[in-house]
């Protein structure tokens, strides 16, 4: 025998893919990732059901006067249980992120989100607004997120906002914490 023949005799084929198994584990993977989704989406729905004592969102009433600032176009980032920055609210839509526009008026905050539910922040249900840097599932740079804290029934909310131009959530903070100073000065007279 030859060289050339005993190289030839060692040298086999590459072995044949065993599509049987390879379609299994993709098929396996697929179910996994499945299950995956639909036990977040279980646990999404019960958290809704645990909050739902939370009474339905109150919405603007009509005329509600001139607004105190320019129009604030942005992001809305959820809503958390007020000092608990990773406890979300998703009762009533609160939880769905969305683009949002915020007025301030002197009967309170309107909260237009496209696609989502809006909802309407009575003048005396407004407690504090702050800059922050985190809400349950987003992190920025410090002061990154305008945070209103509100009073919805027995329970205080943490909503978080960030605008297109962040250099007006200053204005905001200041803004709403003097209309808030304000009502409860005019509250506490009374």
């Amino acid at each position: 025998m030859t060289t050339l023949q005993v190289l030839a005799a060692d040298q086999k084929s590459a072995e044949v893919t065993d599509w049987a198994a390879r379609v299994g584990w993709v098929v396996g993977l697929a179910l996994f990732i499945a299950l995956v989704y639909w036990l977040m989406r279980e646990g999404w729905k019960w958290r809704g059901t645990l909050q739902g004592d939370l009474p339905e969102l109150p919405t603007a009433p009509d005329g509600t006067g001139p607004a105190k600032l320019a129009v604030l176009s942005g992001r809305y980032h959820g809503s958390t249980t007020a000092g608990q920055w990773l406890d979300r609210i998703v009762a009533h839509g609160l939880g769905s992120r969305s683009r949002v526009e915020l007025t301030l008026t002197d009967e309170g905050l309107d909260v237009v989100r496209p696609g989502a539910t809006d909802f309407f922040v009575p003048a005396d249900r407004l407690r504090e607004a702050r800059l922050d840097k985190g809400i349950a599932g987003k992190v920025l740079t410090e002061g990154g997120l305008l945070i209103v804290t509100w009073a919805h029934g027995d329970r205080l909310i943490d909503s978080g906002f960030r605008s297109d131009h962040a250099a007006e959530h200053t204005d905001w903070v200041e803004a709403l914490n003097s209309m808030i100073n304000t009502s409860s000065t005019e509250g506490a007279e009374r």
